[in-house]
């Protein structure tokens, strides 16, 4: 049986998917405090360090030491996240191939063609 989230909770990796948009919106690192400042929620400090360090451990942000502390940044382009992201809502589903079908369905024509070139590239 599946479990579905309560009404009031966010979908996976969307904190996550947040804080990195922070970083990439920034253009500079961030603390841990100044990503908590710069987030819409009324987070816990606690909590946004605790993306920060699970975002460290996937590889999707760098940090170095600043005093007490440390500062984050993006480590991939906007364009290697925002794929991140695409696989990240893919992962899991039980309809990944109706989920494709309507996203490519969704593209314009000339998205569509260099979809369908990557996908003749691809080995």
């Amino acid at each position: 049986m599946a479990v579905t989230p309560s009404a009031g909770r966010r979908p996976h990796g969307a904190l996550e998917a947040e804080v990195l948009a922070t970083l990439a919106a920034a253009g500079e690192p961030m603390s841990a405090a100044d990503v908590q400042r710069a987030l819409p929620h009324d987070l816990a400090y606690n909590t946004v360090q605790t993306i920060l360090i699970r975002l460290l451990e996937k590889d999707a942000v760098q940090r170095r030491p600043l005093g007490r502390g440390h500062v984050y940044w993006p480590r991939h382009a906007e364009a290697a996240e925002a794929a991140r992201r695409m696989r990240a809502t893919l992962a899991g589903r039980p309809d990944r191939a109706v989920v494709l079908q309507q996203f490519a369905e969704g593209l314009d024509d000339a998205d569509a063609e260099v979809l369908r070139a990557l996908l003749k590239e691809t080995p």
